[in-house]
């Protein structure tokens, strides 16, 4: 990996987070700014001035390690210099528009020599997560002639309609009516298995529920299945390497196709380009995004030529975006793509995450509260739990106490969850790694000394 990011960082906070200038800002704009922004961001309150590799700045001169990066966004780290040169040169130029550009040129080009599956080339291009999935659905409606989708327990593709109605949880309470015509089945857990099965015992049970549901809930019209490689908002959940496989040749067997929801796996998170390599499976179309543009919003689908030839989707404007593809973040992709390429970010995701992964699991051990850590490249998971025998999550209060715990010395990470998920800036270094883990084992060292987890 080219160190083209500050190595060996460490948090520097000087008083009590938020600091009187971040509360001063917060207060103004709370004025005006709609409620239900991101948690993270309200329960931190501090009022960014400046970052750069995985270090946040804020007003108040208080320095803290990001293992949050914008929720897998954050590739890169901040300010890239590669990336920050990229989209500077191309600003200057032209920033909006359709119109094909040299840039633009450029990212398919890139992208199209990094494909998740064979021939797995031809790309549209939209401006969030959303927007691709929705694209997704259509595409395959339109590739099909069919109407109907699945997803799976704990699945996240977005709060657009289509996707919402795909969320495999309860965070769609209250929003309805959904969708008709979408169907959710059980995500493969080893550690919270949803039929009950140990993991010697379970093997591809939740396939053969999967085929069950398909045949007694749906139709007979399925257009696709839709599936994250790894289930990030429910915990950066990762299945075994036999179920992706399984889930597309279940689709194909009902006439379907498959998505791999590849937003937050795609792009060097796992330790490879694409979550899928990890199981060998072949999807027909894969959505990307997060990480995509580097900071900038830019996100996309992926498939065949025979799929994309398919109309409506295929006719002039039919899988078009007024933002989709316009120069700036075209030159935002293919510099990010660029420096993936040229430092091994992949790569390094791999060797960091498994140096990470290494510390975090003696906390099974060492906690009466942490209860499973998984993760494959930058994407971990840590499980909080109130009994290892039952499993049941950890409370709320307890995981406040986790989050400010790590925010005042200085780590800023997923920890509003007990499904706490780590996922920092591929350029992540290894000291800077030991530094995030060692805070993180401080603050529950003091969670397990004090008991506080069993009274908040």
């Amino acid at each position: 990996m080219i160190a083209s990011q500050p190595l060996d960082q460490r948090p520097d906070v000087r008083g009590p987070l938020p600091g009187p200038l971040s509360r001063a800002l917060r207060a103004r704009e709370d004025l005006h700014l709609a409620p239900g922004t991101q948690s993270y961001a309200i329960d931190a309150g501090i009022v960014l001035e400046s970052a750069r590799g995985v270090a946040l700045t804020d007003v108040d001169g208080n320095t803290v390690l990001d293992f949050i990066g914008g929720i897998g966004v954050g590739a890169l780290g901040h300010s890239h210099p590669g990336f920050v040169q990229a989209v500077c040169q191309q600003v200057e130029r032209a920033s909006i528009g359709s119109l094909t550009s040299p840039a633009r040129v450029e990212l398919v080009e890139r992208l199209a020599s990094h494909p998740p599956a064979p021939g797995l080339h031809r790309v549209q291009l939209y401006s969030s997560g959303a927007e691709a999935v929705e694209s997704a659905l259509r595409l395959a409606k339109s590739a099909t002639g069919r109407y109907e989708f699945l997803s799976f327990w704990g699945g996240f593709h977005g709060k657009t309609m289509g996707a919402l109605s795909l969320m495999g949880s309860d965070w769609k309470r209250g929003l309805g009516p959904l969708v008709p015509g979408s169907h959710h089945s059980p995500y493969a857990d080893f550690y919270r298995c949803p039929l009950g099965l140990s993991q010697d015992s379970c093997g591809l049970a939740c396939v053969d529920l999967l085929r069950r549901q398909l045949r007694t809930a749906t139709a007979g019209s399925l257009a696709a299945i839709i599936v994250e490689p790894i289930q990030g908002t429910a915990g950066n959940i990762a299945p075994p390497k036999e179920f992706l496989p399984a889930v597309v040749d279940v689709a194909h067997e009902a006439g379907a196709l498959c998505i791999a929801d590849e937003m937050i796996t795609g792009l060097g998170r796992t330790g490879t380009w694409w979550g899928v390599e990890q199981s060998g499976a072949v999807p027909d179309i894969v959505t990307l995004g997060k990480a995509f543009g580097g900071g900038y919003p830019l996100s996309g689908l992926l498939t065949r030529d025979d799929i994309a030839a398919a109309a409506p989707w295929s006719r002039p404007s039919g899988s078009s975006s007024s933002y989709g593809g316009n120069p700036l973040a075209a030159a935002a992709g293919a510099a990010t793509l660029r420096i993936l390429e040229d430092e091994d970010l992949p790569g390094n995701a791999k060797k960091v995450g498994t140096l990470m992964l290494d510390l975090l699991q003696p906390f099974v051990e060492r906690y009466p509260f942490v209860g499973h850590v998984r993760g494959q490249g930058l994407m971990l998971g840590i499980e909080l739990v109130e009994d290892k025998t039952t499993k049941v999550p950890l409370g709320k209060p307890a995981m406040r106490l986790v989050f400010q715990g790590c925010l005042q010395r200085g780590l800023l990470c997923m920890a509003s969850s007990p499904s706490l998920r780590l996922q920092p800036a591929l350029t992540l270094d290894e000291a800077t790694a030991r530094t995030g883990v060692a805070i993180l084992q401080e603050v529950l060292d003091d969670l397990a000394r004090t008991g506080a987890w069993r009274s908040a």
